[in-house]
């Protein structure tokens, strides 16, 4: 803590000079820095290109140890904090000593706030704001303050957000460790997905799901393909077999349905750098199940025993 606290004391002291209000610094290199830093226990809010974000800093946070970047991406029409109400990732970000990031998409005609995934979802008025170079700026500004574990950066969206937690591993797998997509699906079109290395991927969906069905459909004339490709394109990307390991107890997450509703699939065999592709799916679940307390700490569990990599 007293590094910390020297590092928070120091770090205005050397950018008085630079920037003269809080905030991004306007600098001509890649990322900007900003000050005074968020403090271990609190969470804070961070300007980036117009569009602040949120941090969460842990209560044991030691600037001396790299930690974990989590990335929380909320669904359309929604927000950050409306998304972690639901989520509630915050105690585990204090209980497991990862960083946790929780930013906003930008608002389109209707006054609902996007992410400009994929065709189906959800720049539906075609501004063509770039999220992925967005969050990649994002990923920036927070490791070029906080001590991160590049090697362990995750994404975890619903909806819309899950749509983009999806884009952002096909385009920048090098940044991206795993992704968690709750109601959320590849781009339609899978050639579009091209990415530089595997990224393990766990998809949550409600088998009720009448918004983004699971078995696929089309959303604003647009189709979205079903939870089977979205999982089967991962698995070639990953080199991952077709065998399904399904003797994991099932979960108990969304309380409205009886009994441990929530069946796990997994992909493992052959995955290449300990990367695997794991299906929840809610038997009767909707689009935005009511979930128990069991759902962060389970969608972490699922995240931490990623491997680390080169």
């Amino acid at each position: 803590m007293r590094r910390w606290l020297a590092a928070a004391f120091l770090l205005p002291l050397l950018l008085a000079g630079c920037e003269s209000s809080g905030g991004v610094k306007d600098s001509p290199g890649p990322v900007a820095a900003w000050h005074p830093p968020v403090a271990p226990g609190t969470t804070g809010a961070v300007s980036l290109d117009g569009r602040p974000f949120q941090l969460h800093v842990p209560a044991g946070y030691d600037p001396a140890k790299k930690v974990p970047l989590v990335v929380l991406l909320h669904g359309y029409g929604s927000s950050a904090a409306q998304q972690e109400r639901y989520f509630n990732l915050t105690p585990e970000s204090d209980r497991r000593g990862f960083l946790y990031a929780m930013p906003d998409g930008t608002i389109d005609r209707e006054g609902k706030r996007f992410w400009n995934a994929t065709e189906a979802c959800c720049d539906d008025y075609r501004s063509g704001v770039d999220d992925v170079a967005y969050l990649e700026r994002l990923l920036d500004t927070v490791e070029s303050v906080y001590s991160v574990d590049t090697a362990r950066v995750y994404l975890v969206g619903h909806s819309n957000g899950g749509f983009m937690a999806y884009q952002m591993a096909c385009e920048r797998s090098t940044r991206i460790t795993a992704i968690v997509s709750l109601a959320g699906a590849v781009d339609n079109d899978t050639t579009l997905c091209t990415p530089q290395r595997p990224v393990s991927v766990l998809e949550i969906h409600g088998t009720a799901d009448a918004t983004i069905r699971f078995d696929g459909g089309t959303r604003g004339g647009h189709p979205y393909p079903s939870v089977d490709t979205s999982l089967a394109t991962w698995r070639h990307i990953d080199g991952c077999s077709a065998q399904a390991d399904t003797s994991a107890p099932a979960l108990d997450l969304e309380p409205r349905l009886p009994g441990a509703e929530t069946g796990v699939t997994i992909y493992s065999v052959g995955c290449r750098d300990a990367t695997s592709v794991e299906l929840w799916h809610i038997r009767g679940g909707g689009h935005t199940p009511t979930l128990n307390a069991t759902f962060g700490p389970a969608v972490i569990d699922f995240l931490y025993p990623r491997l680390s990599r080169p």
